[in-house]
This record gives structure tokens, C-alpha cells and sequence, in this order.
């Protein structure tokens, strides 16, 4: 193949789109996350996650025998065969179940406030937290990239486009997040419904994304009515 060939070119677009769209999950979370570090820290905080990320991706890509290997199936529970991608997505699963219900006990019982005691070591928990939500994402997202094409350098120019990507959309997310709290219980809740689909992935119990993104699509479209109506309100006032 060819740079001139346009199976090349639509294979490149195809991929990064995907990429991109499954990259939406690690967004919010990375925007939940930092939001409870200083906002001088939030920035670097991103950045160096989202790089983080980005090595990852590339190395396992660069390893497409073991990605493989990683499909096949090495237990069994409940009549269902287990493949290290399956147990990945599980533990996964399970710890954002217990990140975003924590954080929403903490926003409802007034847990911390955003920022509050934040130093190096919030900081490092951050990008630890950061990291292991990458390592889960990237699995799904470069087997998915390995299962769409076999020529690798697309496979690098998809994963780098995104990440670059959600590192230019993290920053305004976060800051819509830090100036409308209301949308961050929205961003938590999402985070549950994907731990929910990891989960069930893991169990091969799939659950089309699009459900999932219909349903958060539709949330944030009755949060964006409610945000301006109380803006029409206090001009009113």
C-alpha cells in the first residue's frame, strides 16, 4: 500500500474516528479525576496522562502477537471462557464502579470540596488513577484497532490523531465541568453505565456503546435545557 491509495486514507479515517469515539469514556474520567487537584496542577495533570496513553497504545501495538494472544481464552467461570482481555475489562469495570460511587458519595454526604488538601500526593494518586484507567482502555481500544486493519503505521497515525485529540478536548471539558458542578454527577453517572458494559464485556454479555452514548447524549441534552433556562433566569433577576 501506498500513500496514494485511498484504501490506505479511509482505513486511517475510519480507525481514528473510532478511536476517537472510544476514547470519549477516558475524557470524562480523566476530567473527574483531576477536577479535585489545584487548578494550576489539572493541565499538567492531563497531559502527562494522556502521554502516558499514548506510549502505552503504541507499545502494545507494536507487540501484535501478545495483543493476540491476549483473546484467547486461558479459564473458564460459569461455563464462560476467560481471556486476559476479558479479566482486564472486568477488574475494570469494577473499579469504576467503585471510583464514580465513591466520588458521588463524597459530592452528595459533602466529601471533600475540589482541590481541597491537594498536593504531590493527590497529585500522584491522580495520574496512578489516570494510568490504570489507560491501560484499560488502550487493551479494548488497540484490539479493536488490531482487529480493523494489519498495517501497523496506520494503526500508530489512528492512536496518535486521538490521543492528540482528547488532549485538546480534556481541557475544556474539565473547565465546563469545574464551572457547572451539576454536570459532573452527569460525568459520574456515565462513568457507572461504562463500568456496568466493561463488566459485562468481560462476561461476554456485550452491550452496544451506542445505547450507552444514546443514553448519556439524551442526559446531557436535558442538563444543557436546565442549564439555560436558570441562565435566562438570573438575567431575569
Amino acid at each position: 500500500m501506498t500513500l496514494t491509495d485511498p484504501q490506505l486514507w479511509a482505513s486511517l479515517l475510519t480507525l481514528t474516528a473510532l478511536e476517537i469515539v472510544l476514547g470519549i469514556d477516558n475524557i470524562i474520567f480523566i476530567a473527574v479525576v483531576v477536577a479535585r487537584l489545584p487548578r494550576e496542577m489539572q493541565a499538567k495533570a492531563r497531559m502527562i496522562g494522556l502521554t502516558g496513553a499514548l506510549v502505552f497504545r503504541i507499545i502494545l501495538l507494536t507487540t501484535l502477537v501478545w495483543i493476540i494472544g491476549l483473546t484467547k481464552p486461558i479459564a473458564e467461570l460459569w461455563g464462560v471462557q476467560l481471556s486476559w482481555r476479558d479479566i482486564i475489562l472486568f477488574l475494570g469495570g469494577l473499579f469504576l464502579l467503585w471510583k464514580g460511587t465513591g466520588e458521588i458519595h463524597d459530592a452528595v454526604e459533602g466529601g471533600e470540596e475540589e482541590g481541597a488538601g491537594a498536593g504531590k500526593a493527590a497529585f500522584g494518586a491522580a495520574i496512578l488513577q489516570i494510568m490504570l484507567l489507560d491501560v484499560i482502555f488502550s487493551v479494548d481500544s488497540v484490539i479493536t484497532a488490531v482487529g480493523m486493519t494489519d498495517i501497523v503505521p496506520v494503526m500508530i497515525a489512528a492512536v496518535i490523531i486521538a490521543v492528540v485529540v482528547m488532549m485538546v478536548a480534556s481541557g475544556p471539558i474539565s473547565d465546563f465541568i469545574h464551572k457547572h458542578p451539576t454536570t459532573k454527577m452527569l460525568g459520574l453517572s456515565f462513568l457507572l453505565l461504562v463500568g456496568v458494559a466493561l463488566i459485562a464485556d468481560g462476561l461476554h454479555f456485550h452491550i452496544p456503546r451506542a445505547y450507552l452514548y444514546f443514553a448519556i447524549a439524551f442526559s446531557a441534552a436535558v442538563e444543557a435545557l436546565n442549564l439555560t433556562a436558570g441562565r435566562r433566569r438570573h438575567r431575569r433577576v
